[in-house]
Formats: structure tokens, sequence, C-alpha cells
């Protein structure tokens, strides 16, 4: 007799091709230069910054950050994307407190990647446009723009399960030790310009393995509960979003292929 898997179990194993696709995705191994990297980190970027939006979304339901304070029902939910929040919104990188996405636009600087598209989407946002008008409104790669709009999907439709799912199973823990290391002996080769783009990659390995992934899926536990719907929601979530990553990873590949570089 088969063992009766747990819900997350479960969640997890009809996971596993899609995860598998990502991790074994043709793309790591086209980036060859640094023409192809800047390619990579333009696109990328617009997922390291809706990563944020999800994890923010995730603080909003879960915790009060109203005046007055009043508690919320999950306190296990509330202390797991805490402890997230301290680490990808305020975390030491040489003795000063960056949020990740902020040190990614560091590292795309001193490589010579273009920021220029992803920043003038937080001007447009932080000047008062919808979302779906200031995407439209930046030179930004047609996929990464896609990949951002389905994001704010899920967040838009506003169920913290679903919104959990979706960031648990976004995360970087999927970037191939490969992949990592050709960054790393490129690093060595331009004199240490790669450096930060190294520490983000690391980090996440580190935090996603050792404490987010965890505390990750104790959250989606804690908020889907024994509530069978809320399951098959979290399921759907969590799928769409590690499709809409293949998406992503597809259009970066094939822009690489454009300029001349078939895929590996």
């Amino acid at each position: 007799m088969l063992p009766v898997l747990s819900p997350a179990q479960a969640l997890e194993s009809r996971l596993a091709p899609l995860r598998d696709r990502l991790a074994r995705h043709p793309l790591y191994a086209s980036i060859r230069s640094m023409d192809h990297l800047r390619i990579f980190m333009e696109s990328h970027v617009f997922a390291v910054w809706d990563f944020m939006s999800l994890l923010k979304a995730l603080q909003n339901e879960l915790t009060c950050v109203r005046v007055p304070w009043v508690p919320n029902e999950s306190s296990a939910s509330r202390r797991f994307i805490n402890a997230i929040v301290l680490d990808e919104e305020s975390d030491e990188y040489e003795g000063r407190t960056v949020s990740h996405f902020e040190l990614y636009i560091e590292a795309m600087r001193e490589c010579g990647a273009d920021t220029g598209p992803v920043l003038q989407l937080l001007n447009k946002l932080s000047e008062g446009s919808e979302l779906s008008d200031a995407l439209n409104g930046v030179e930004a790669p047609v996929t990464a723009k896609d990949f951002v709009a389905s994001t704010f999907v899920v967040i838009a439709e506003g169920r913290a399960h679903a919104i959990a799912a979706a960031f648990t199973f976004g995360r970087e823990d999927l970037i191939p030790e490969m992949f990592r290391g050709l960054v790393r002996e490129m690093n060595g080769q331009l004199s240490g310009r790669l450096q930060k783009f190294i520490w983000y990659l690391e980090r996440h390995i580190e935090l996603d393995g050792e404490d987010h992934g965890p505390l990750a899926l104790r959250m989606i536990e804690d908020l889907c509960g024994d509530d069978a719907k809320r399951w098959s929601e979290a399921t759907e979530a969590a799928e769409a979003a590690l499709a809409a990553r293949l998406k992503l990873w597809d259009g970066i590949l094939a822009e690489i292929a454009e300029r001349g570089v078939k895929p590996a």
C-alpha cells in the first residue's frame, strides 16, 4: 500500500515536475558572456521586485499594519512572515542595511546592466499610476511584464494562502549551482564586478534552504489547515507561479538567441 501523503507533501509532489523543468532549463547553459548576463538581469530584476511585492502583500494580509493596532487570527503566520521580511527588506551587506532588491539594482549597475526600465516602473507607481498603465509605459521585455502581471493577479485576489503558495514556490532556490559557478568564474575575470550579484544568489540559496523555505511551507500549512479548497487554490497558485517563471526563462533565452547565440 502506498503511503498517504499529507496535503503539503501532495502539493510538493505535484509541483516536482515543474520545479525540475526550471532547474534544468537551458537558459543557464546559454549564458556565456557578460552581455548575456546583462540580458538575464534586465528581465530577472522584475521577478526580484515582484517577489518583494508578494512578500508585502502577505505582510498586509497576515499582520496588522494599521493604527490602531489589533491582532489577527494567524499568530504563527505573522511570525513567519515578519521573520522573512526582516531578511528580505532589511538584510545586512558589508555592514550596512539594504533590501535584496536594492542590492540587485546596485549589482546591475556594477556590471553595466540597464536599470532604467524597472526604475521607471517604480517612479510611475510612486506617482500614482496604475500597475497596468505603468507596465505599458516602460520599455521592458514583454515576458518580464507578463510575469509581473501574472503575480499581481494573485495579489489582487487577496487570498493569503494562494499568495503564500506563489511566494513560496517562486523563490530563487531553483537556480542551479552550475549557473552560480559560471557567475563566480566570470567575476574572477572581471575583478569582482559581479560580487554583489553573487552575494544575492548565494544569500537566497542560504535563506531558502535554511530559513525561508521551511518557514514558508509552515505558513502555507497554517493558512490552509484542513480546508481542501484552500489546498486546491494554493496548488493552483503555485503551479501558475512556476509556469510564469518558465515563461520568463523562455523569454530571456529567446532574447539571447536573437542576439546571436543558439540555445544550448
